[in-house]
């Protein structure tokens, strides 16, 4: 297989970029190839690592040290055999059966337990946590620092494996998938919000937006086309060639957005989307998610401590020293029937 040089891919967090920048200033041609071999090193950052991961590809990450130096070297594996087909606003179509043949809990945890062993104790993340969350519905995993709600969404999108106890997408088990499984599972079904973005900053927000399509297999004119479409519905027309230093807080968020939503995945994981935001940019990130969630009959699951946040799901799921100690359906709000509409 023809190697291909994405130097521009090599740095991928604001916290790791001036590393990068100096690896690419000494090894411009610095070369992104496919992995002959799985080892996913636990020495590499976990940051970098996790972020590997959710924006959808297999990777290597080696790092070595000669003195001050740093080098980093990633193998991306593209899943270059995904057909996209497109709908009619022009988004990829997911190739599973159709949804009256789907199951009504769509995510669905049984008996889950996370453990984890810190110096000769044990810490129980989770105990025994069942949870099933219906296709469409905003699902609001709420607590404060310390519950348990992180690690339910990192089991929930297979970045760990659970003690005890599984997690089901549709009909599919994730936590017996292997890394490369999880790695084209999620390239094909799920969507992720992070509270810090993680733009690639040295990447346009048209191709920060187009890169889940471009591990499709989507054509670079035909991706970055559907990009800035998608763009514009989130009301950054005129940043689609901005980088990531160049926007504000809010701004990139909506990148985010846009990025976790363009391939129609059917599931949407947001992880403290609203945290480092304004309360006026909060209400206008948190009304677009739903929105999009909406109008494409999408699962969302968010995550937070913010009560005003909770405040936009279906449904508020509270956690508490790893325990759901409360099961809410958001009464008072009418967002089952709300943003029903195309977004804008």
């Amino acid at each position: 297989m023809a190697r291909t040089s994405y130097s521009a891919i090599l740095s991928t967090g604001a916290g790791h970029s001036r590393n990068f920048d100096d690896k690419r200033k000494h090894e411009p041609n610095t070369v992104i190839a496919k992995p002959k071999h799985r080892d996913n090193r636990k020495a590499a950052q976990s940051s970098l690592a996790m972020f590997a991961q959710l924006v959808e590809f297999q990777y290597i990450i080696e790092i070595s040290d000669v003195g001050k130096r740093q080098s980093l070297k990633m193998g991306v594996a593209m899943q270059r055999n995904i057909k996209s087909s497109d709908s009619d606003d022009g988004h990829a179509v997911s190739n599973h059966a159709p949804s009256s043949h789907r199951p009504r809990e769509f995510v669905s945890i049984h008996n889950l337990r996370k453990v984890y062993a810190v110096d000769d104790d044990k810490v129980v993340a989770l105990a025994r946590i069942n949870l099933e969350i219906p296709r469409g519905q905003i699902c609001c995993i709420f607590g404060e620092s310390g519950s348990g709600k992180s690690t339910l969404l990192n089991q929930m999108a297979g970045m760990e494996k659970p003690t005890k106890g599984s997690v089901r997408i549709g009909r599919d088990n994730i936590s017996t998938m292997s890394e490369r499984e999880l790695a084209v599972f999620r390239q094909r079904h799920i969507g992720f919000v992070f509270q810090s973005y993680n733009l690639l900053p040295h990447l346009t927000a048209v191709e920060n937006v187009a890169m889940p399509l471009m591990f499709s297999g989507v054509g670079k004119a035909e991706r970055e086309a559907k990009a800035s479409k998608m763009l514009k519905r989130v009301g950054l027309g005129k940043r689609l060639k901005h980088f990531p230093s160049q926007m504000s807080g809010g701004q990139q968020q909506r990148v985010g957005i846009a990025r976790a939503f363009i391939a129609h995945p059917e599931v949407v994981f947001a992880d403290e989307p609203t945290g480092n935001l304004d309360s006026k940019t909060k209400v206008e990130v948190m009304t677009m998610m739903r929105t999009f969630a909406r109008h494409y009959r999408q699962t969302l699951v968010l995550v937070t401590h913010d009560e005003h946040m909770a405040a936009y799901a279906d449904r508020v799921v509270t956690l508490l020293d790893g325990h759901i100690v409360s099961d809410t359906a958001n009464r008072s709000s009418d967002f089952a029937t709300a943003d029903s509409g195309h977004p804008q």
